[in-house]
């Protein structure tokens, strides 16, 4: 398989991205995604995202939407950018594409000025630790609960640029 085209999304892709993350979710017990009660906003993920001061982008192979990440400044700690909506479809997991989504929201940080990337990721998601810490990324003492059908509870990550 040839590599991904990483892009930005466009609302065209909201399906995919849906499809994308109820895709993730599922191999998690207990994870759902309640799209109309929770994340209501990836019907329009473009749309939505530059409402919210983020921008978002899509990892595609051929007509299939199997990653996604996200961006906007953080509201702490200052001077960090977030990573958001960082998703890899199964089948394409440990060929790199997670880097390289991560990758590209630590470059726009940095050309933009802030001092790193913040992040949330949910407990369940073991892979996705790994990942981070391999970039750099380190696991902050705070957790928070979201609340939500799927009793998420997310560990927060740092990475601080030189």
């Amino acid at each position: 398989m040839a590599a991904p085209l990483i892009r930005p999304a466009t609302d065209a892709d909201s399906q995919g991205v849906i499809a994308l993350i109820g895709g993730v979710f599922a191999e998690y017990p207990g994870c759902v995604l309640d799209l109309d009660g929770e994340m209501p906003e990836l019907r329009a993920i473009a749309t939505t995202s530059a409402a919210m001061g983020a921008r978002i982008w899509v990892a595609e192979a051929g007509a299939a939407i199997v990653g996604c990440v996200g961006c906007r400044p953080a509201q702490h700690p200052p001077r960090m950018m977030e990573l958001i909506r960082l998703y890899v479809s199964a089948h394409v997991r440990g060929r790199g594409l997670g880097g390289s989504l991560t990758g590209l929201v630590e470059r726009t940080a940095a050309a933009e000025g802030f001092g790193g990337v913040v992040l949330w990721s949910d407990t369940r998601f073991l892979d996705a630790h790994r990942l981070y810490e391999r970039r750099g990324y380190r696991r902050q003492p705070l957790t928070r609960a979201l609340n939500d059908l799927s009793n998420s509870i997310e560990f927060e990550f740092h990475k601080t640029f030189a």
